[in-house]
């Protein structure tokens, strides 16, 4: 009986030690959690970091898409220190570059139907793909008739989502590089204006809102939707002569070179014969008094009267 006792006394002093023993056995075995380290996986301070640009847990981050950048007509360069150096000249803009019957970028696109007071057609086309463009385009498009109408009616945006730079100046790098942003720019639009087959075809007013919107085209339905246009093109002007008459409360209005070509904005600065004016989208552009029409310049010489500017 003594001897039991002892033996069960011997066991319950050797528990706690092999608990003890198995519980460091297991810390030595569980793996150390990696302390993350305040300048990230490069371990290199941000200031010391080729361009300076720091880097996101997890590595280098992917550059950001095509469709993300900005187009290179949409960025104006500056002087910091003259704001108003390097500021467009208002009859190159007016003028403009002519990239034929249909535009292919959209910002040009926009700017130039609010200068001219016309509605923004967009066909958004699978050129490479669908039958139903290749016939909207025999049946319509390239009807004279149309033609002639459109080009006084209109603003004509085309996004081709099977894009084909075929420019002989052009390398095949570059020019697959051009279908490239095209095709990302065509997606991104194509997701923005929910277009989800082809041809569709938008009607947009001044003020960016969609007033018509076409989906698909039959076979001999050419005429039926020329008068589908005729419709959203009344209406888009009816819509545009509403924000227009707004932002003219505003202080903006309608101005024309000695050539005949309008643009819609706000005079912001008058120094010495030179304007600085505004557009609705924020871009700014300058001229001098000369190069404006005679009613522009009674104008200013009307507000100068009132001014009491000599």
């Amino acid at each position: 009986m003594i001897s039991w006792l002892r033996v069960s006394l011997v066991l319950l002093l050797f528990l706690p030690s092999c608990a003890r023993l198995n519980s460091a056995i297991r810390s030595r075995s569980k793996p150390k959690e990696k302390e993350e380290h305040p300048f990230g996986p490069t371990m290199i301070p941000p200031s010391m970091r080729g361009g300076g640009t720091p880097v996101a847990a997890g590595g280098n981050v992917a550059p950001p898409s095509l469709s993300q950048i900005t187009p290179q007509s949409e960025i104006l360069w500056t002087d910091p220190d003259n704001p108003d150096k390097g500021i467009p000249e208002l009859n190159d803009l007016m003028a403009g570059p002519k990239h034929g019957l249909w535009e292919e970028d959209e910002g040009i696109a926009r700017r130039q139907a609010v200068r001219e007071g016309k509605p923004l057609l967009i066909w958004f086309t699978d050129s490479a793909h669908s039958p139903g463009c290749k016939q909207l385009t025999a049946q319509l498009f390239d009807k004279k008739e149309f033609e002639s109408w459109a080009k006084e009616k209109f603003v004509r945006l085309r996004v081709d989502f099977y894009p084909r730079v075929k420019d002989p100046n052009m390398s095949m790098d570059d020019a697959a590089d051009k279908e490239a942003r095209n095709r990302n720019r065509a997606t991104e639009m194509n997701k923005r204006y929910k277009v989800l087959g082809y041809p569709t075809l938008l009607v947009l007013s001044n003020s960016g809102d969609v007033v018509g919107r076409y989906k698909g085209f039959k076979n001999g339905d050419g005429d039926y939707t020329w008068g589908l246009l005729k419709q959203g093109e009344s209406l888009a002007g009816k819509s545009s002569q509403e924000w227009r008459a707004g932002l003219m409360k505003k202080g903006y209005r309608e101005w024309q070179d000695r050539s005949g070509n309008k643009v819609f904005a706000k005079l912001v600065s008058y120094n010495k014969g030179t304007l600085i004016f505004v557009e609705p989208d924020g871009r700014r552009s300058k001229t001098v008094e000369t190069r404006l029409s005679d009613a522009d310049r009674d104008w200013i010489k009307q507000q100068k009267a009132l001014r009491g500017i000599e």
